[in-house]
């Protein structure tokens, strides 16, 4: 396992293989990932706890303990916790698959992890 800090809170990476990656994203209350999209990585998301929103393509949705989606290469998407929020991200392996068209952190443009 290995734990990334990031400005909105952290994730925790429990697996990389060649065909998937698997992460818990901690968001804290009052914070928010980039408005990205990716051009190749299609992932799954699932909240665990806490209430937050996640828009995509610019559609907005509410988060809640059991709530699930799966958001697909080329979708806008934007996740925003309205409280400490804890997500379960599954994804396909391309770590680097990330276009920032905003980031309130100055993270735009394409990324690392």
């Amino acid at each position: 396992m290995q734990r990334v800090e990031k400005p909105w809170g952290h994730e925790i990476w429990w697996a990389i293989t060649e065909r998937y990656v698997g992460k818990i994203l901690f968001v804290r209350a009052g914070h928010a990932l980039s408005l990205q999209y990716h051009e190749q990585k299609s992932e799954s998301m699932y909240c665990q706890s806490g209430r937050g929103r996640l828009e995509l393509d610019g559609v907005e949705h509410q988060l809640a303990p059991g709530a699930a989606y799966d958001i697909a290469p080329g979708v806008q998407h934007l996740l925003t916790a309205d409280e400490d929020l804890t997500m379960v991200e599954v994804s396909t392996p391309e770590l680097h698959d990330v276009v920032r068209l905003s980031d309130r952190y100055g993270r735009e443009g394409t990324s690392t992890p």
